[in-house]
């Protein structure tokens, strides 16, 4: 049959359209990793691979062993295009390791920002949150530019630069001391010191905050908050125990065990994180200590399946869709170049008695 177009070979088209993405600034010095470009341009991994070979002959990239397919050329340069109305959430974990509550947010603010013809990616990884993240997260940034970016549970190191490379982005959390970037947090230092003022109003006078050792922002907020309540002038006679714990059930359970051997008995307990709360009461309960009545516990934060445990905890509650709202605003002057008008934002979530504190034991 001749006269007919030829089809060009899947590897060819393959190559086409990389070498137009990358001449696009779609990816300004790195391809993402061979697995999400097979799914993004649904080839197999062999063929994705002969297209790569056949740039690498052309001079478009260059294999960098154990970190990727570096771009070459003009198109490496900083400052092509951004992806102006795409937004990257950035987190250690991927979504179905993620606390429910946090799950419920993001999708809330996936859908306002879809309304306004905005995207939202989900990115992670635990090498964007090390003590030294700076090679990782530039080529991250490099394979994935973003109008604006969110940081979820993000440490210093991470925080810290980000800030220092001036990206536009918005902390999830709190900041820790002496970052400059806008954040959308809950108040956890007036909510734990509520929560010191429920404990000490019921008579408890030997209190102690539990909480991951490797402290975020928010966590530090909390230990500044609860120490604030428990050490206030109308107490003196109240102390509080710092527990810290490796975030594990088997951890949680050894800072119990020690928590509760110590004299004077500890009698209630302000928990920094849902998951560990049900860690908490289920390792009380194998020490054979009763909630409430031996022991009351609180937790700082909430997630539904709170609802299922016995007792019902008492615990800090703050809607999901007021928590992406709040995110919303200062993305949206981001994506439009602006400065955040307002740099720092808490919301104060309600408190909800549950059934898990009382007045200690006479």
């Amino acid at each position: 049959m001749q006269g007919l177009p030829r089809r060009q070979p899947l590897e060819q088209q393959t190559v086409e359209v990389l070498r137009a993405r990358i001449a696009g600034g779609v990816w300004l010095e790195w391809l993402p990793a061979e697995r999400a470009l097979c799914a993004m341009l649904q080839v197999s991994r062999s063929t994705l691979r002969r297209a790569l070979l056949h740039l690498r002959q052309e001079g478009v990239i260059r294999a960098d062993h154990g970190l990727g397919n570096r771009i070459l050329g003009p198109a490496s340069r900083r400052g092509g295009r951004m992806r102006s109305h795409d937004v990257a959430l950035l987190a250690p974990e991927p979504l179905e390791r993620l606390r429910p509550t946090q799950t419920l947010w993001i999708d809330e603010l996936r859908a306002m920002l879809g309304e306004r013809g905005c995207r939202l990616h989900v990115l992670h990884g635990r090498q964007y949150f090390r003590a030294k993240p700076g090679a990782a997260l530039e080529k991250l940034v490099c394979q994935h530019p973003h109008g604006a970016w969110v940081l979820l549970m993000a440490n210093e190191p991470c925080q810290r630069w980000f800030a220092r490379r001036g990206l536009p982005c918005v902390v999830a959390g709190s900041c820790h001391a002496g970052v400059d970037l806008p954040f959308r947090d809950l108040d956890h230092r007036a909510t734990c010191r509520h929560a010191a003022g429920v404990l000490l109003g019921l008579g408890h006078r030997r209190l102690a905050l539990v909480a991951h050792k490797e402290l975020l922002a928010g966590d530090v907020e909390s230990e500044a908050g609860f120490l604030e309540g428990v050490h206030g002038p109308r107490h003196p006679d109240a102390s509080v125990v710092l527990c810290h714990h490796d975030g594990t059930s088997a951890g949680i359970a050894q800072s119990l065990k020690r928590l509760v051997a110590q004299k004077p008995a500890t009698t209630a307990l302000l928990v920094a994180n849902a998951y560990h709360c049900l860690g908490v009461v289920s390792g009380l309960a194998a020490l054979g200590r009763r909630v409430p009545g031996e022991i009351s516990v609180i937790s700082r934060d909430e997630d539904p399946f709170l609802d299922f445990l016995v007792p019902e905890p008492a615990r800090y509650v703050a809607s999901p869709r007021a928590l992406a709202r709040s995110l919303l605003q200062p993305l949206l002057e981001l994506l439009e170049g602006s400065r955040v008008s307002q740099r720092a934002g808490r919301l104060m979530p309600q408190f909800v008695r549950g059934a898990s504190i009382a007045p200690p034991a006479s």
